[in-house]
């Protein structure tokens, strides 16, 4: 049974971080594209960051460039997003999802993979 577990949510001030961290199994983990999305109350799901498995080139979304920064340790299994910086608009459920789909990591690949339950991030001002 393929499942992602997400952890490492929390409340922290602005200016502060937080480390967010993705297990994947029941998949041959260093074969997924993986990334993370987020959903604030009221708005869509969006993306934040990407990583291929191939060539672990990374992308992120402008909001939270120079900020956060995605890693895999495919030896853990475990995708990592680094937040520095963190601002209240980064408050949000945030979501990881892994796709077997190959080559460039892309957000619309990732929607129709495999996603976790979620963890809260919240960030007071």
């Amino acid at each position: 049974q393929v499942q992602v577990v997400e952890s490492g949510g929390g409340l922290v001030q602005a200016g502060g971080s937080l480390r967010l961290s993705c297990t994947a199994s029941g998949l041959t983990f260093d074969a997924l594209n993986m990334g993370w999305f987020r959903q604030a109350p009221g708005k869509e799901r969006e993306g934040v960051s990407c990583i291929a498995w191939r060539s672990s080139t990374t992308y992120y979304a402008d909001s939270v460039k120079g900020r956060f920064t995605i890693s895999r340790d495919n030896a853990k299994n475990t995708l990592y997003l680094q937040m520095n910086s963190l601002k209240p608009v980064d408050t949000a459920m945030y979501y990881c999802a892994a796709t077997t789909v190959e080559g460039v990591c892309l957000f619309s690949d990732l929607r129709l993979g495999v996603w976790g339950q979620g963890t809260q991030v919240s960030v007071s001002s």
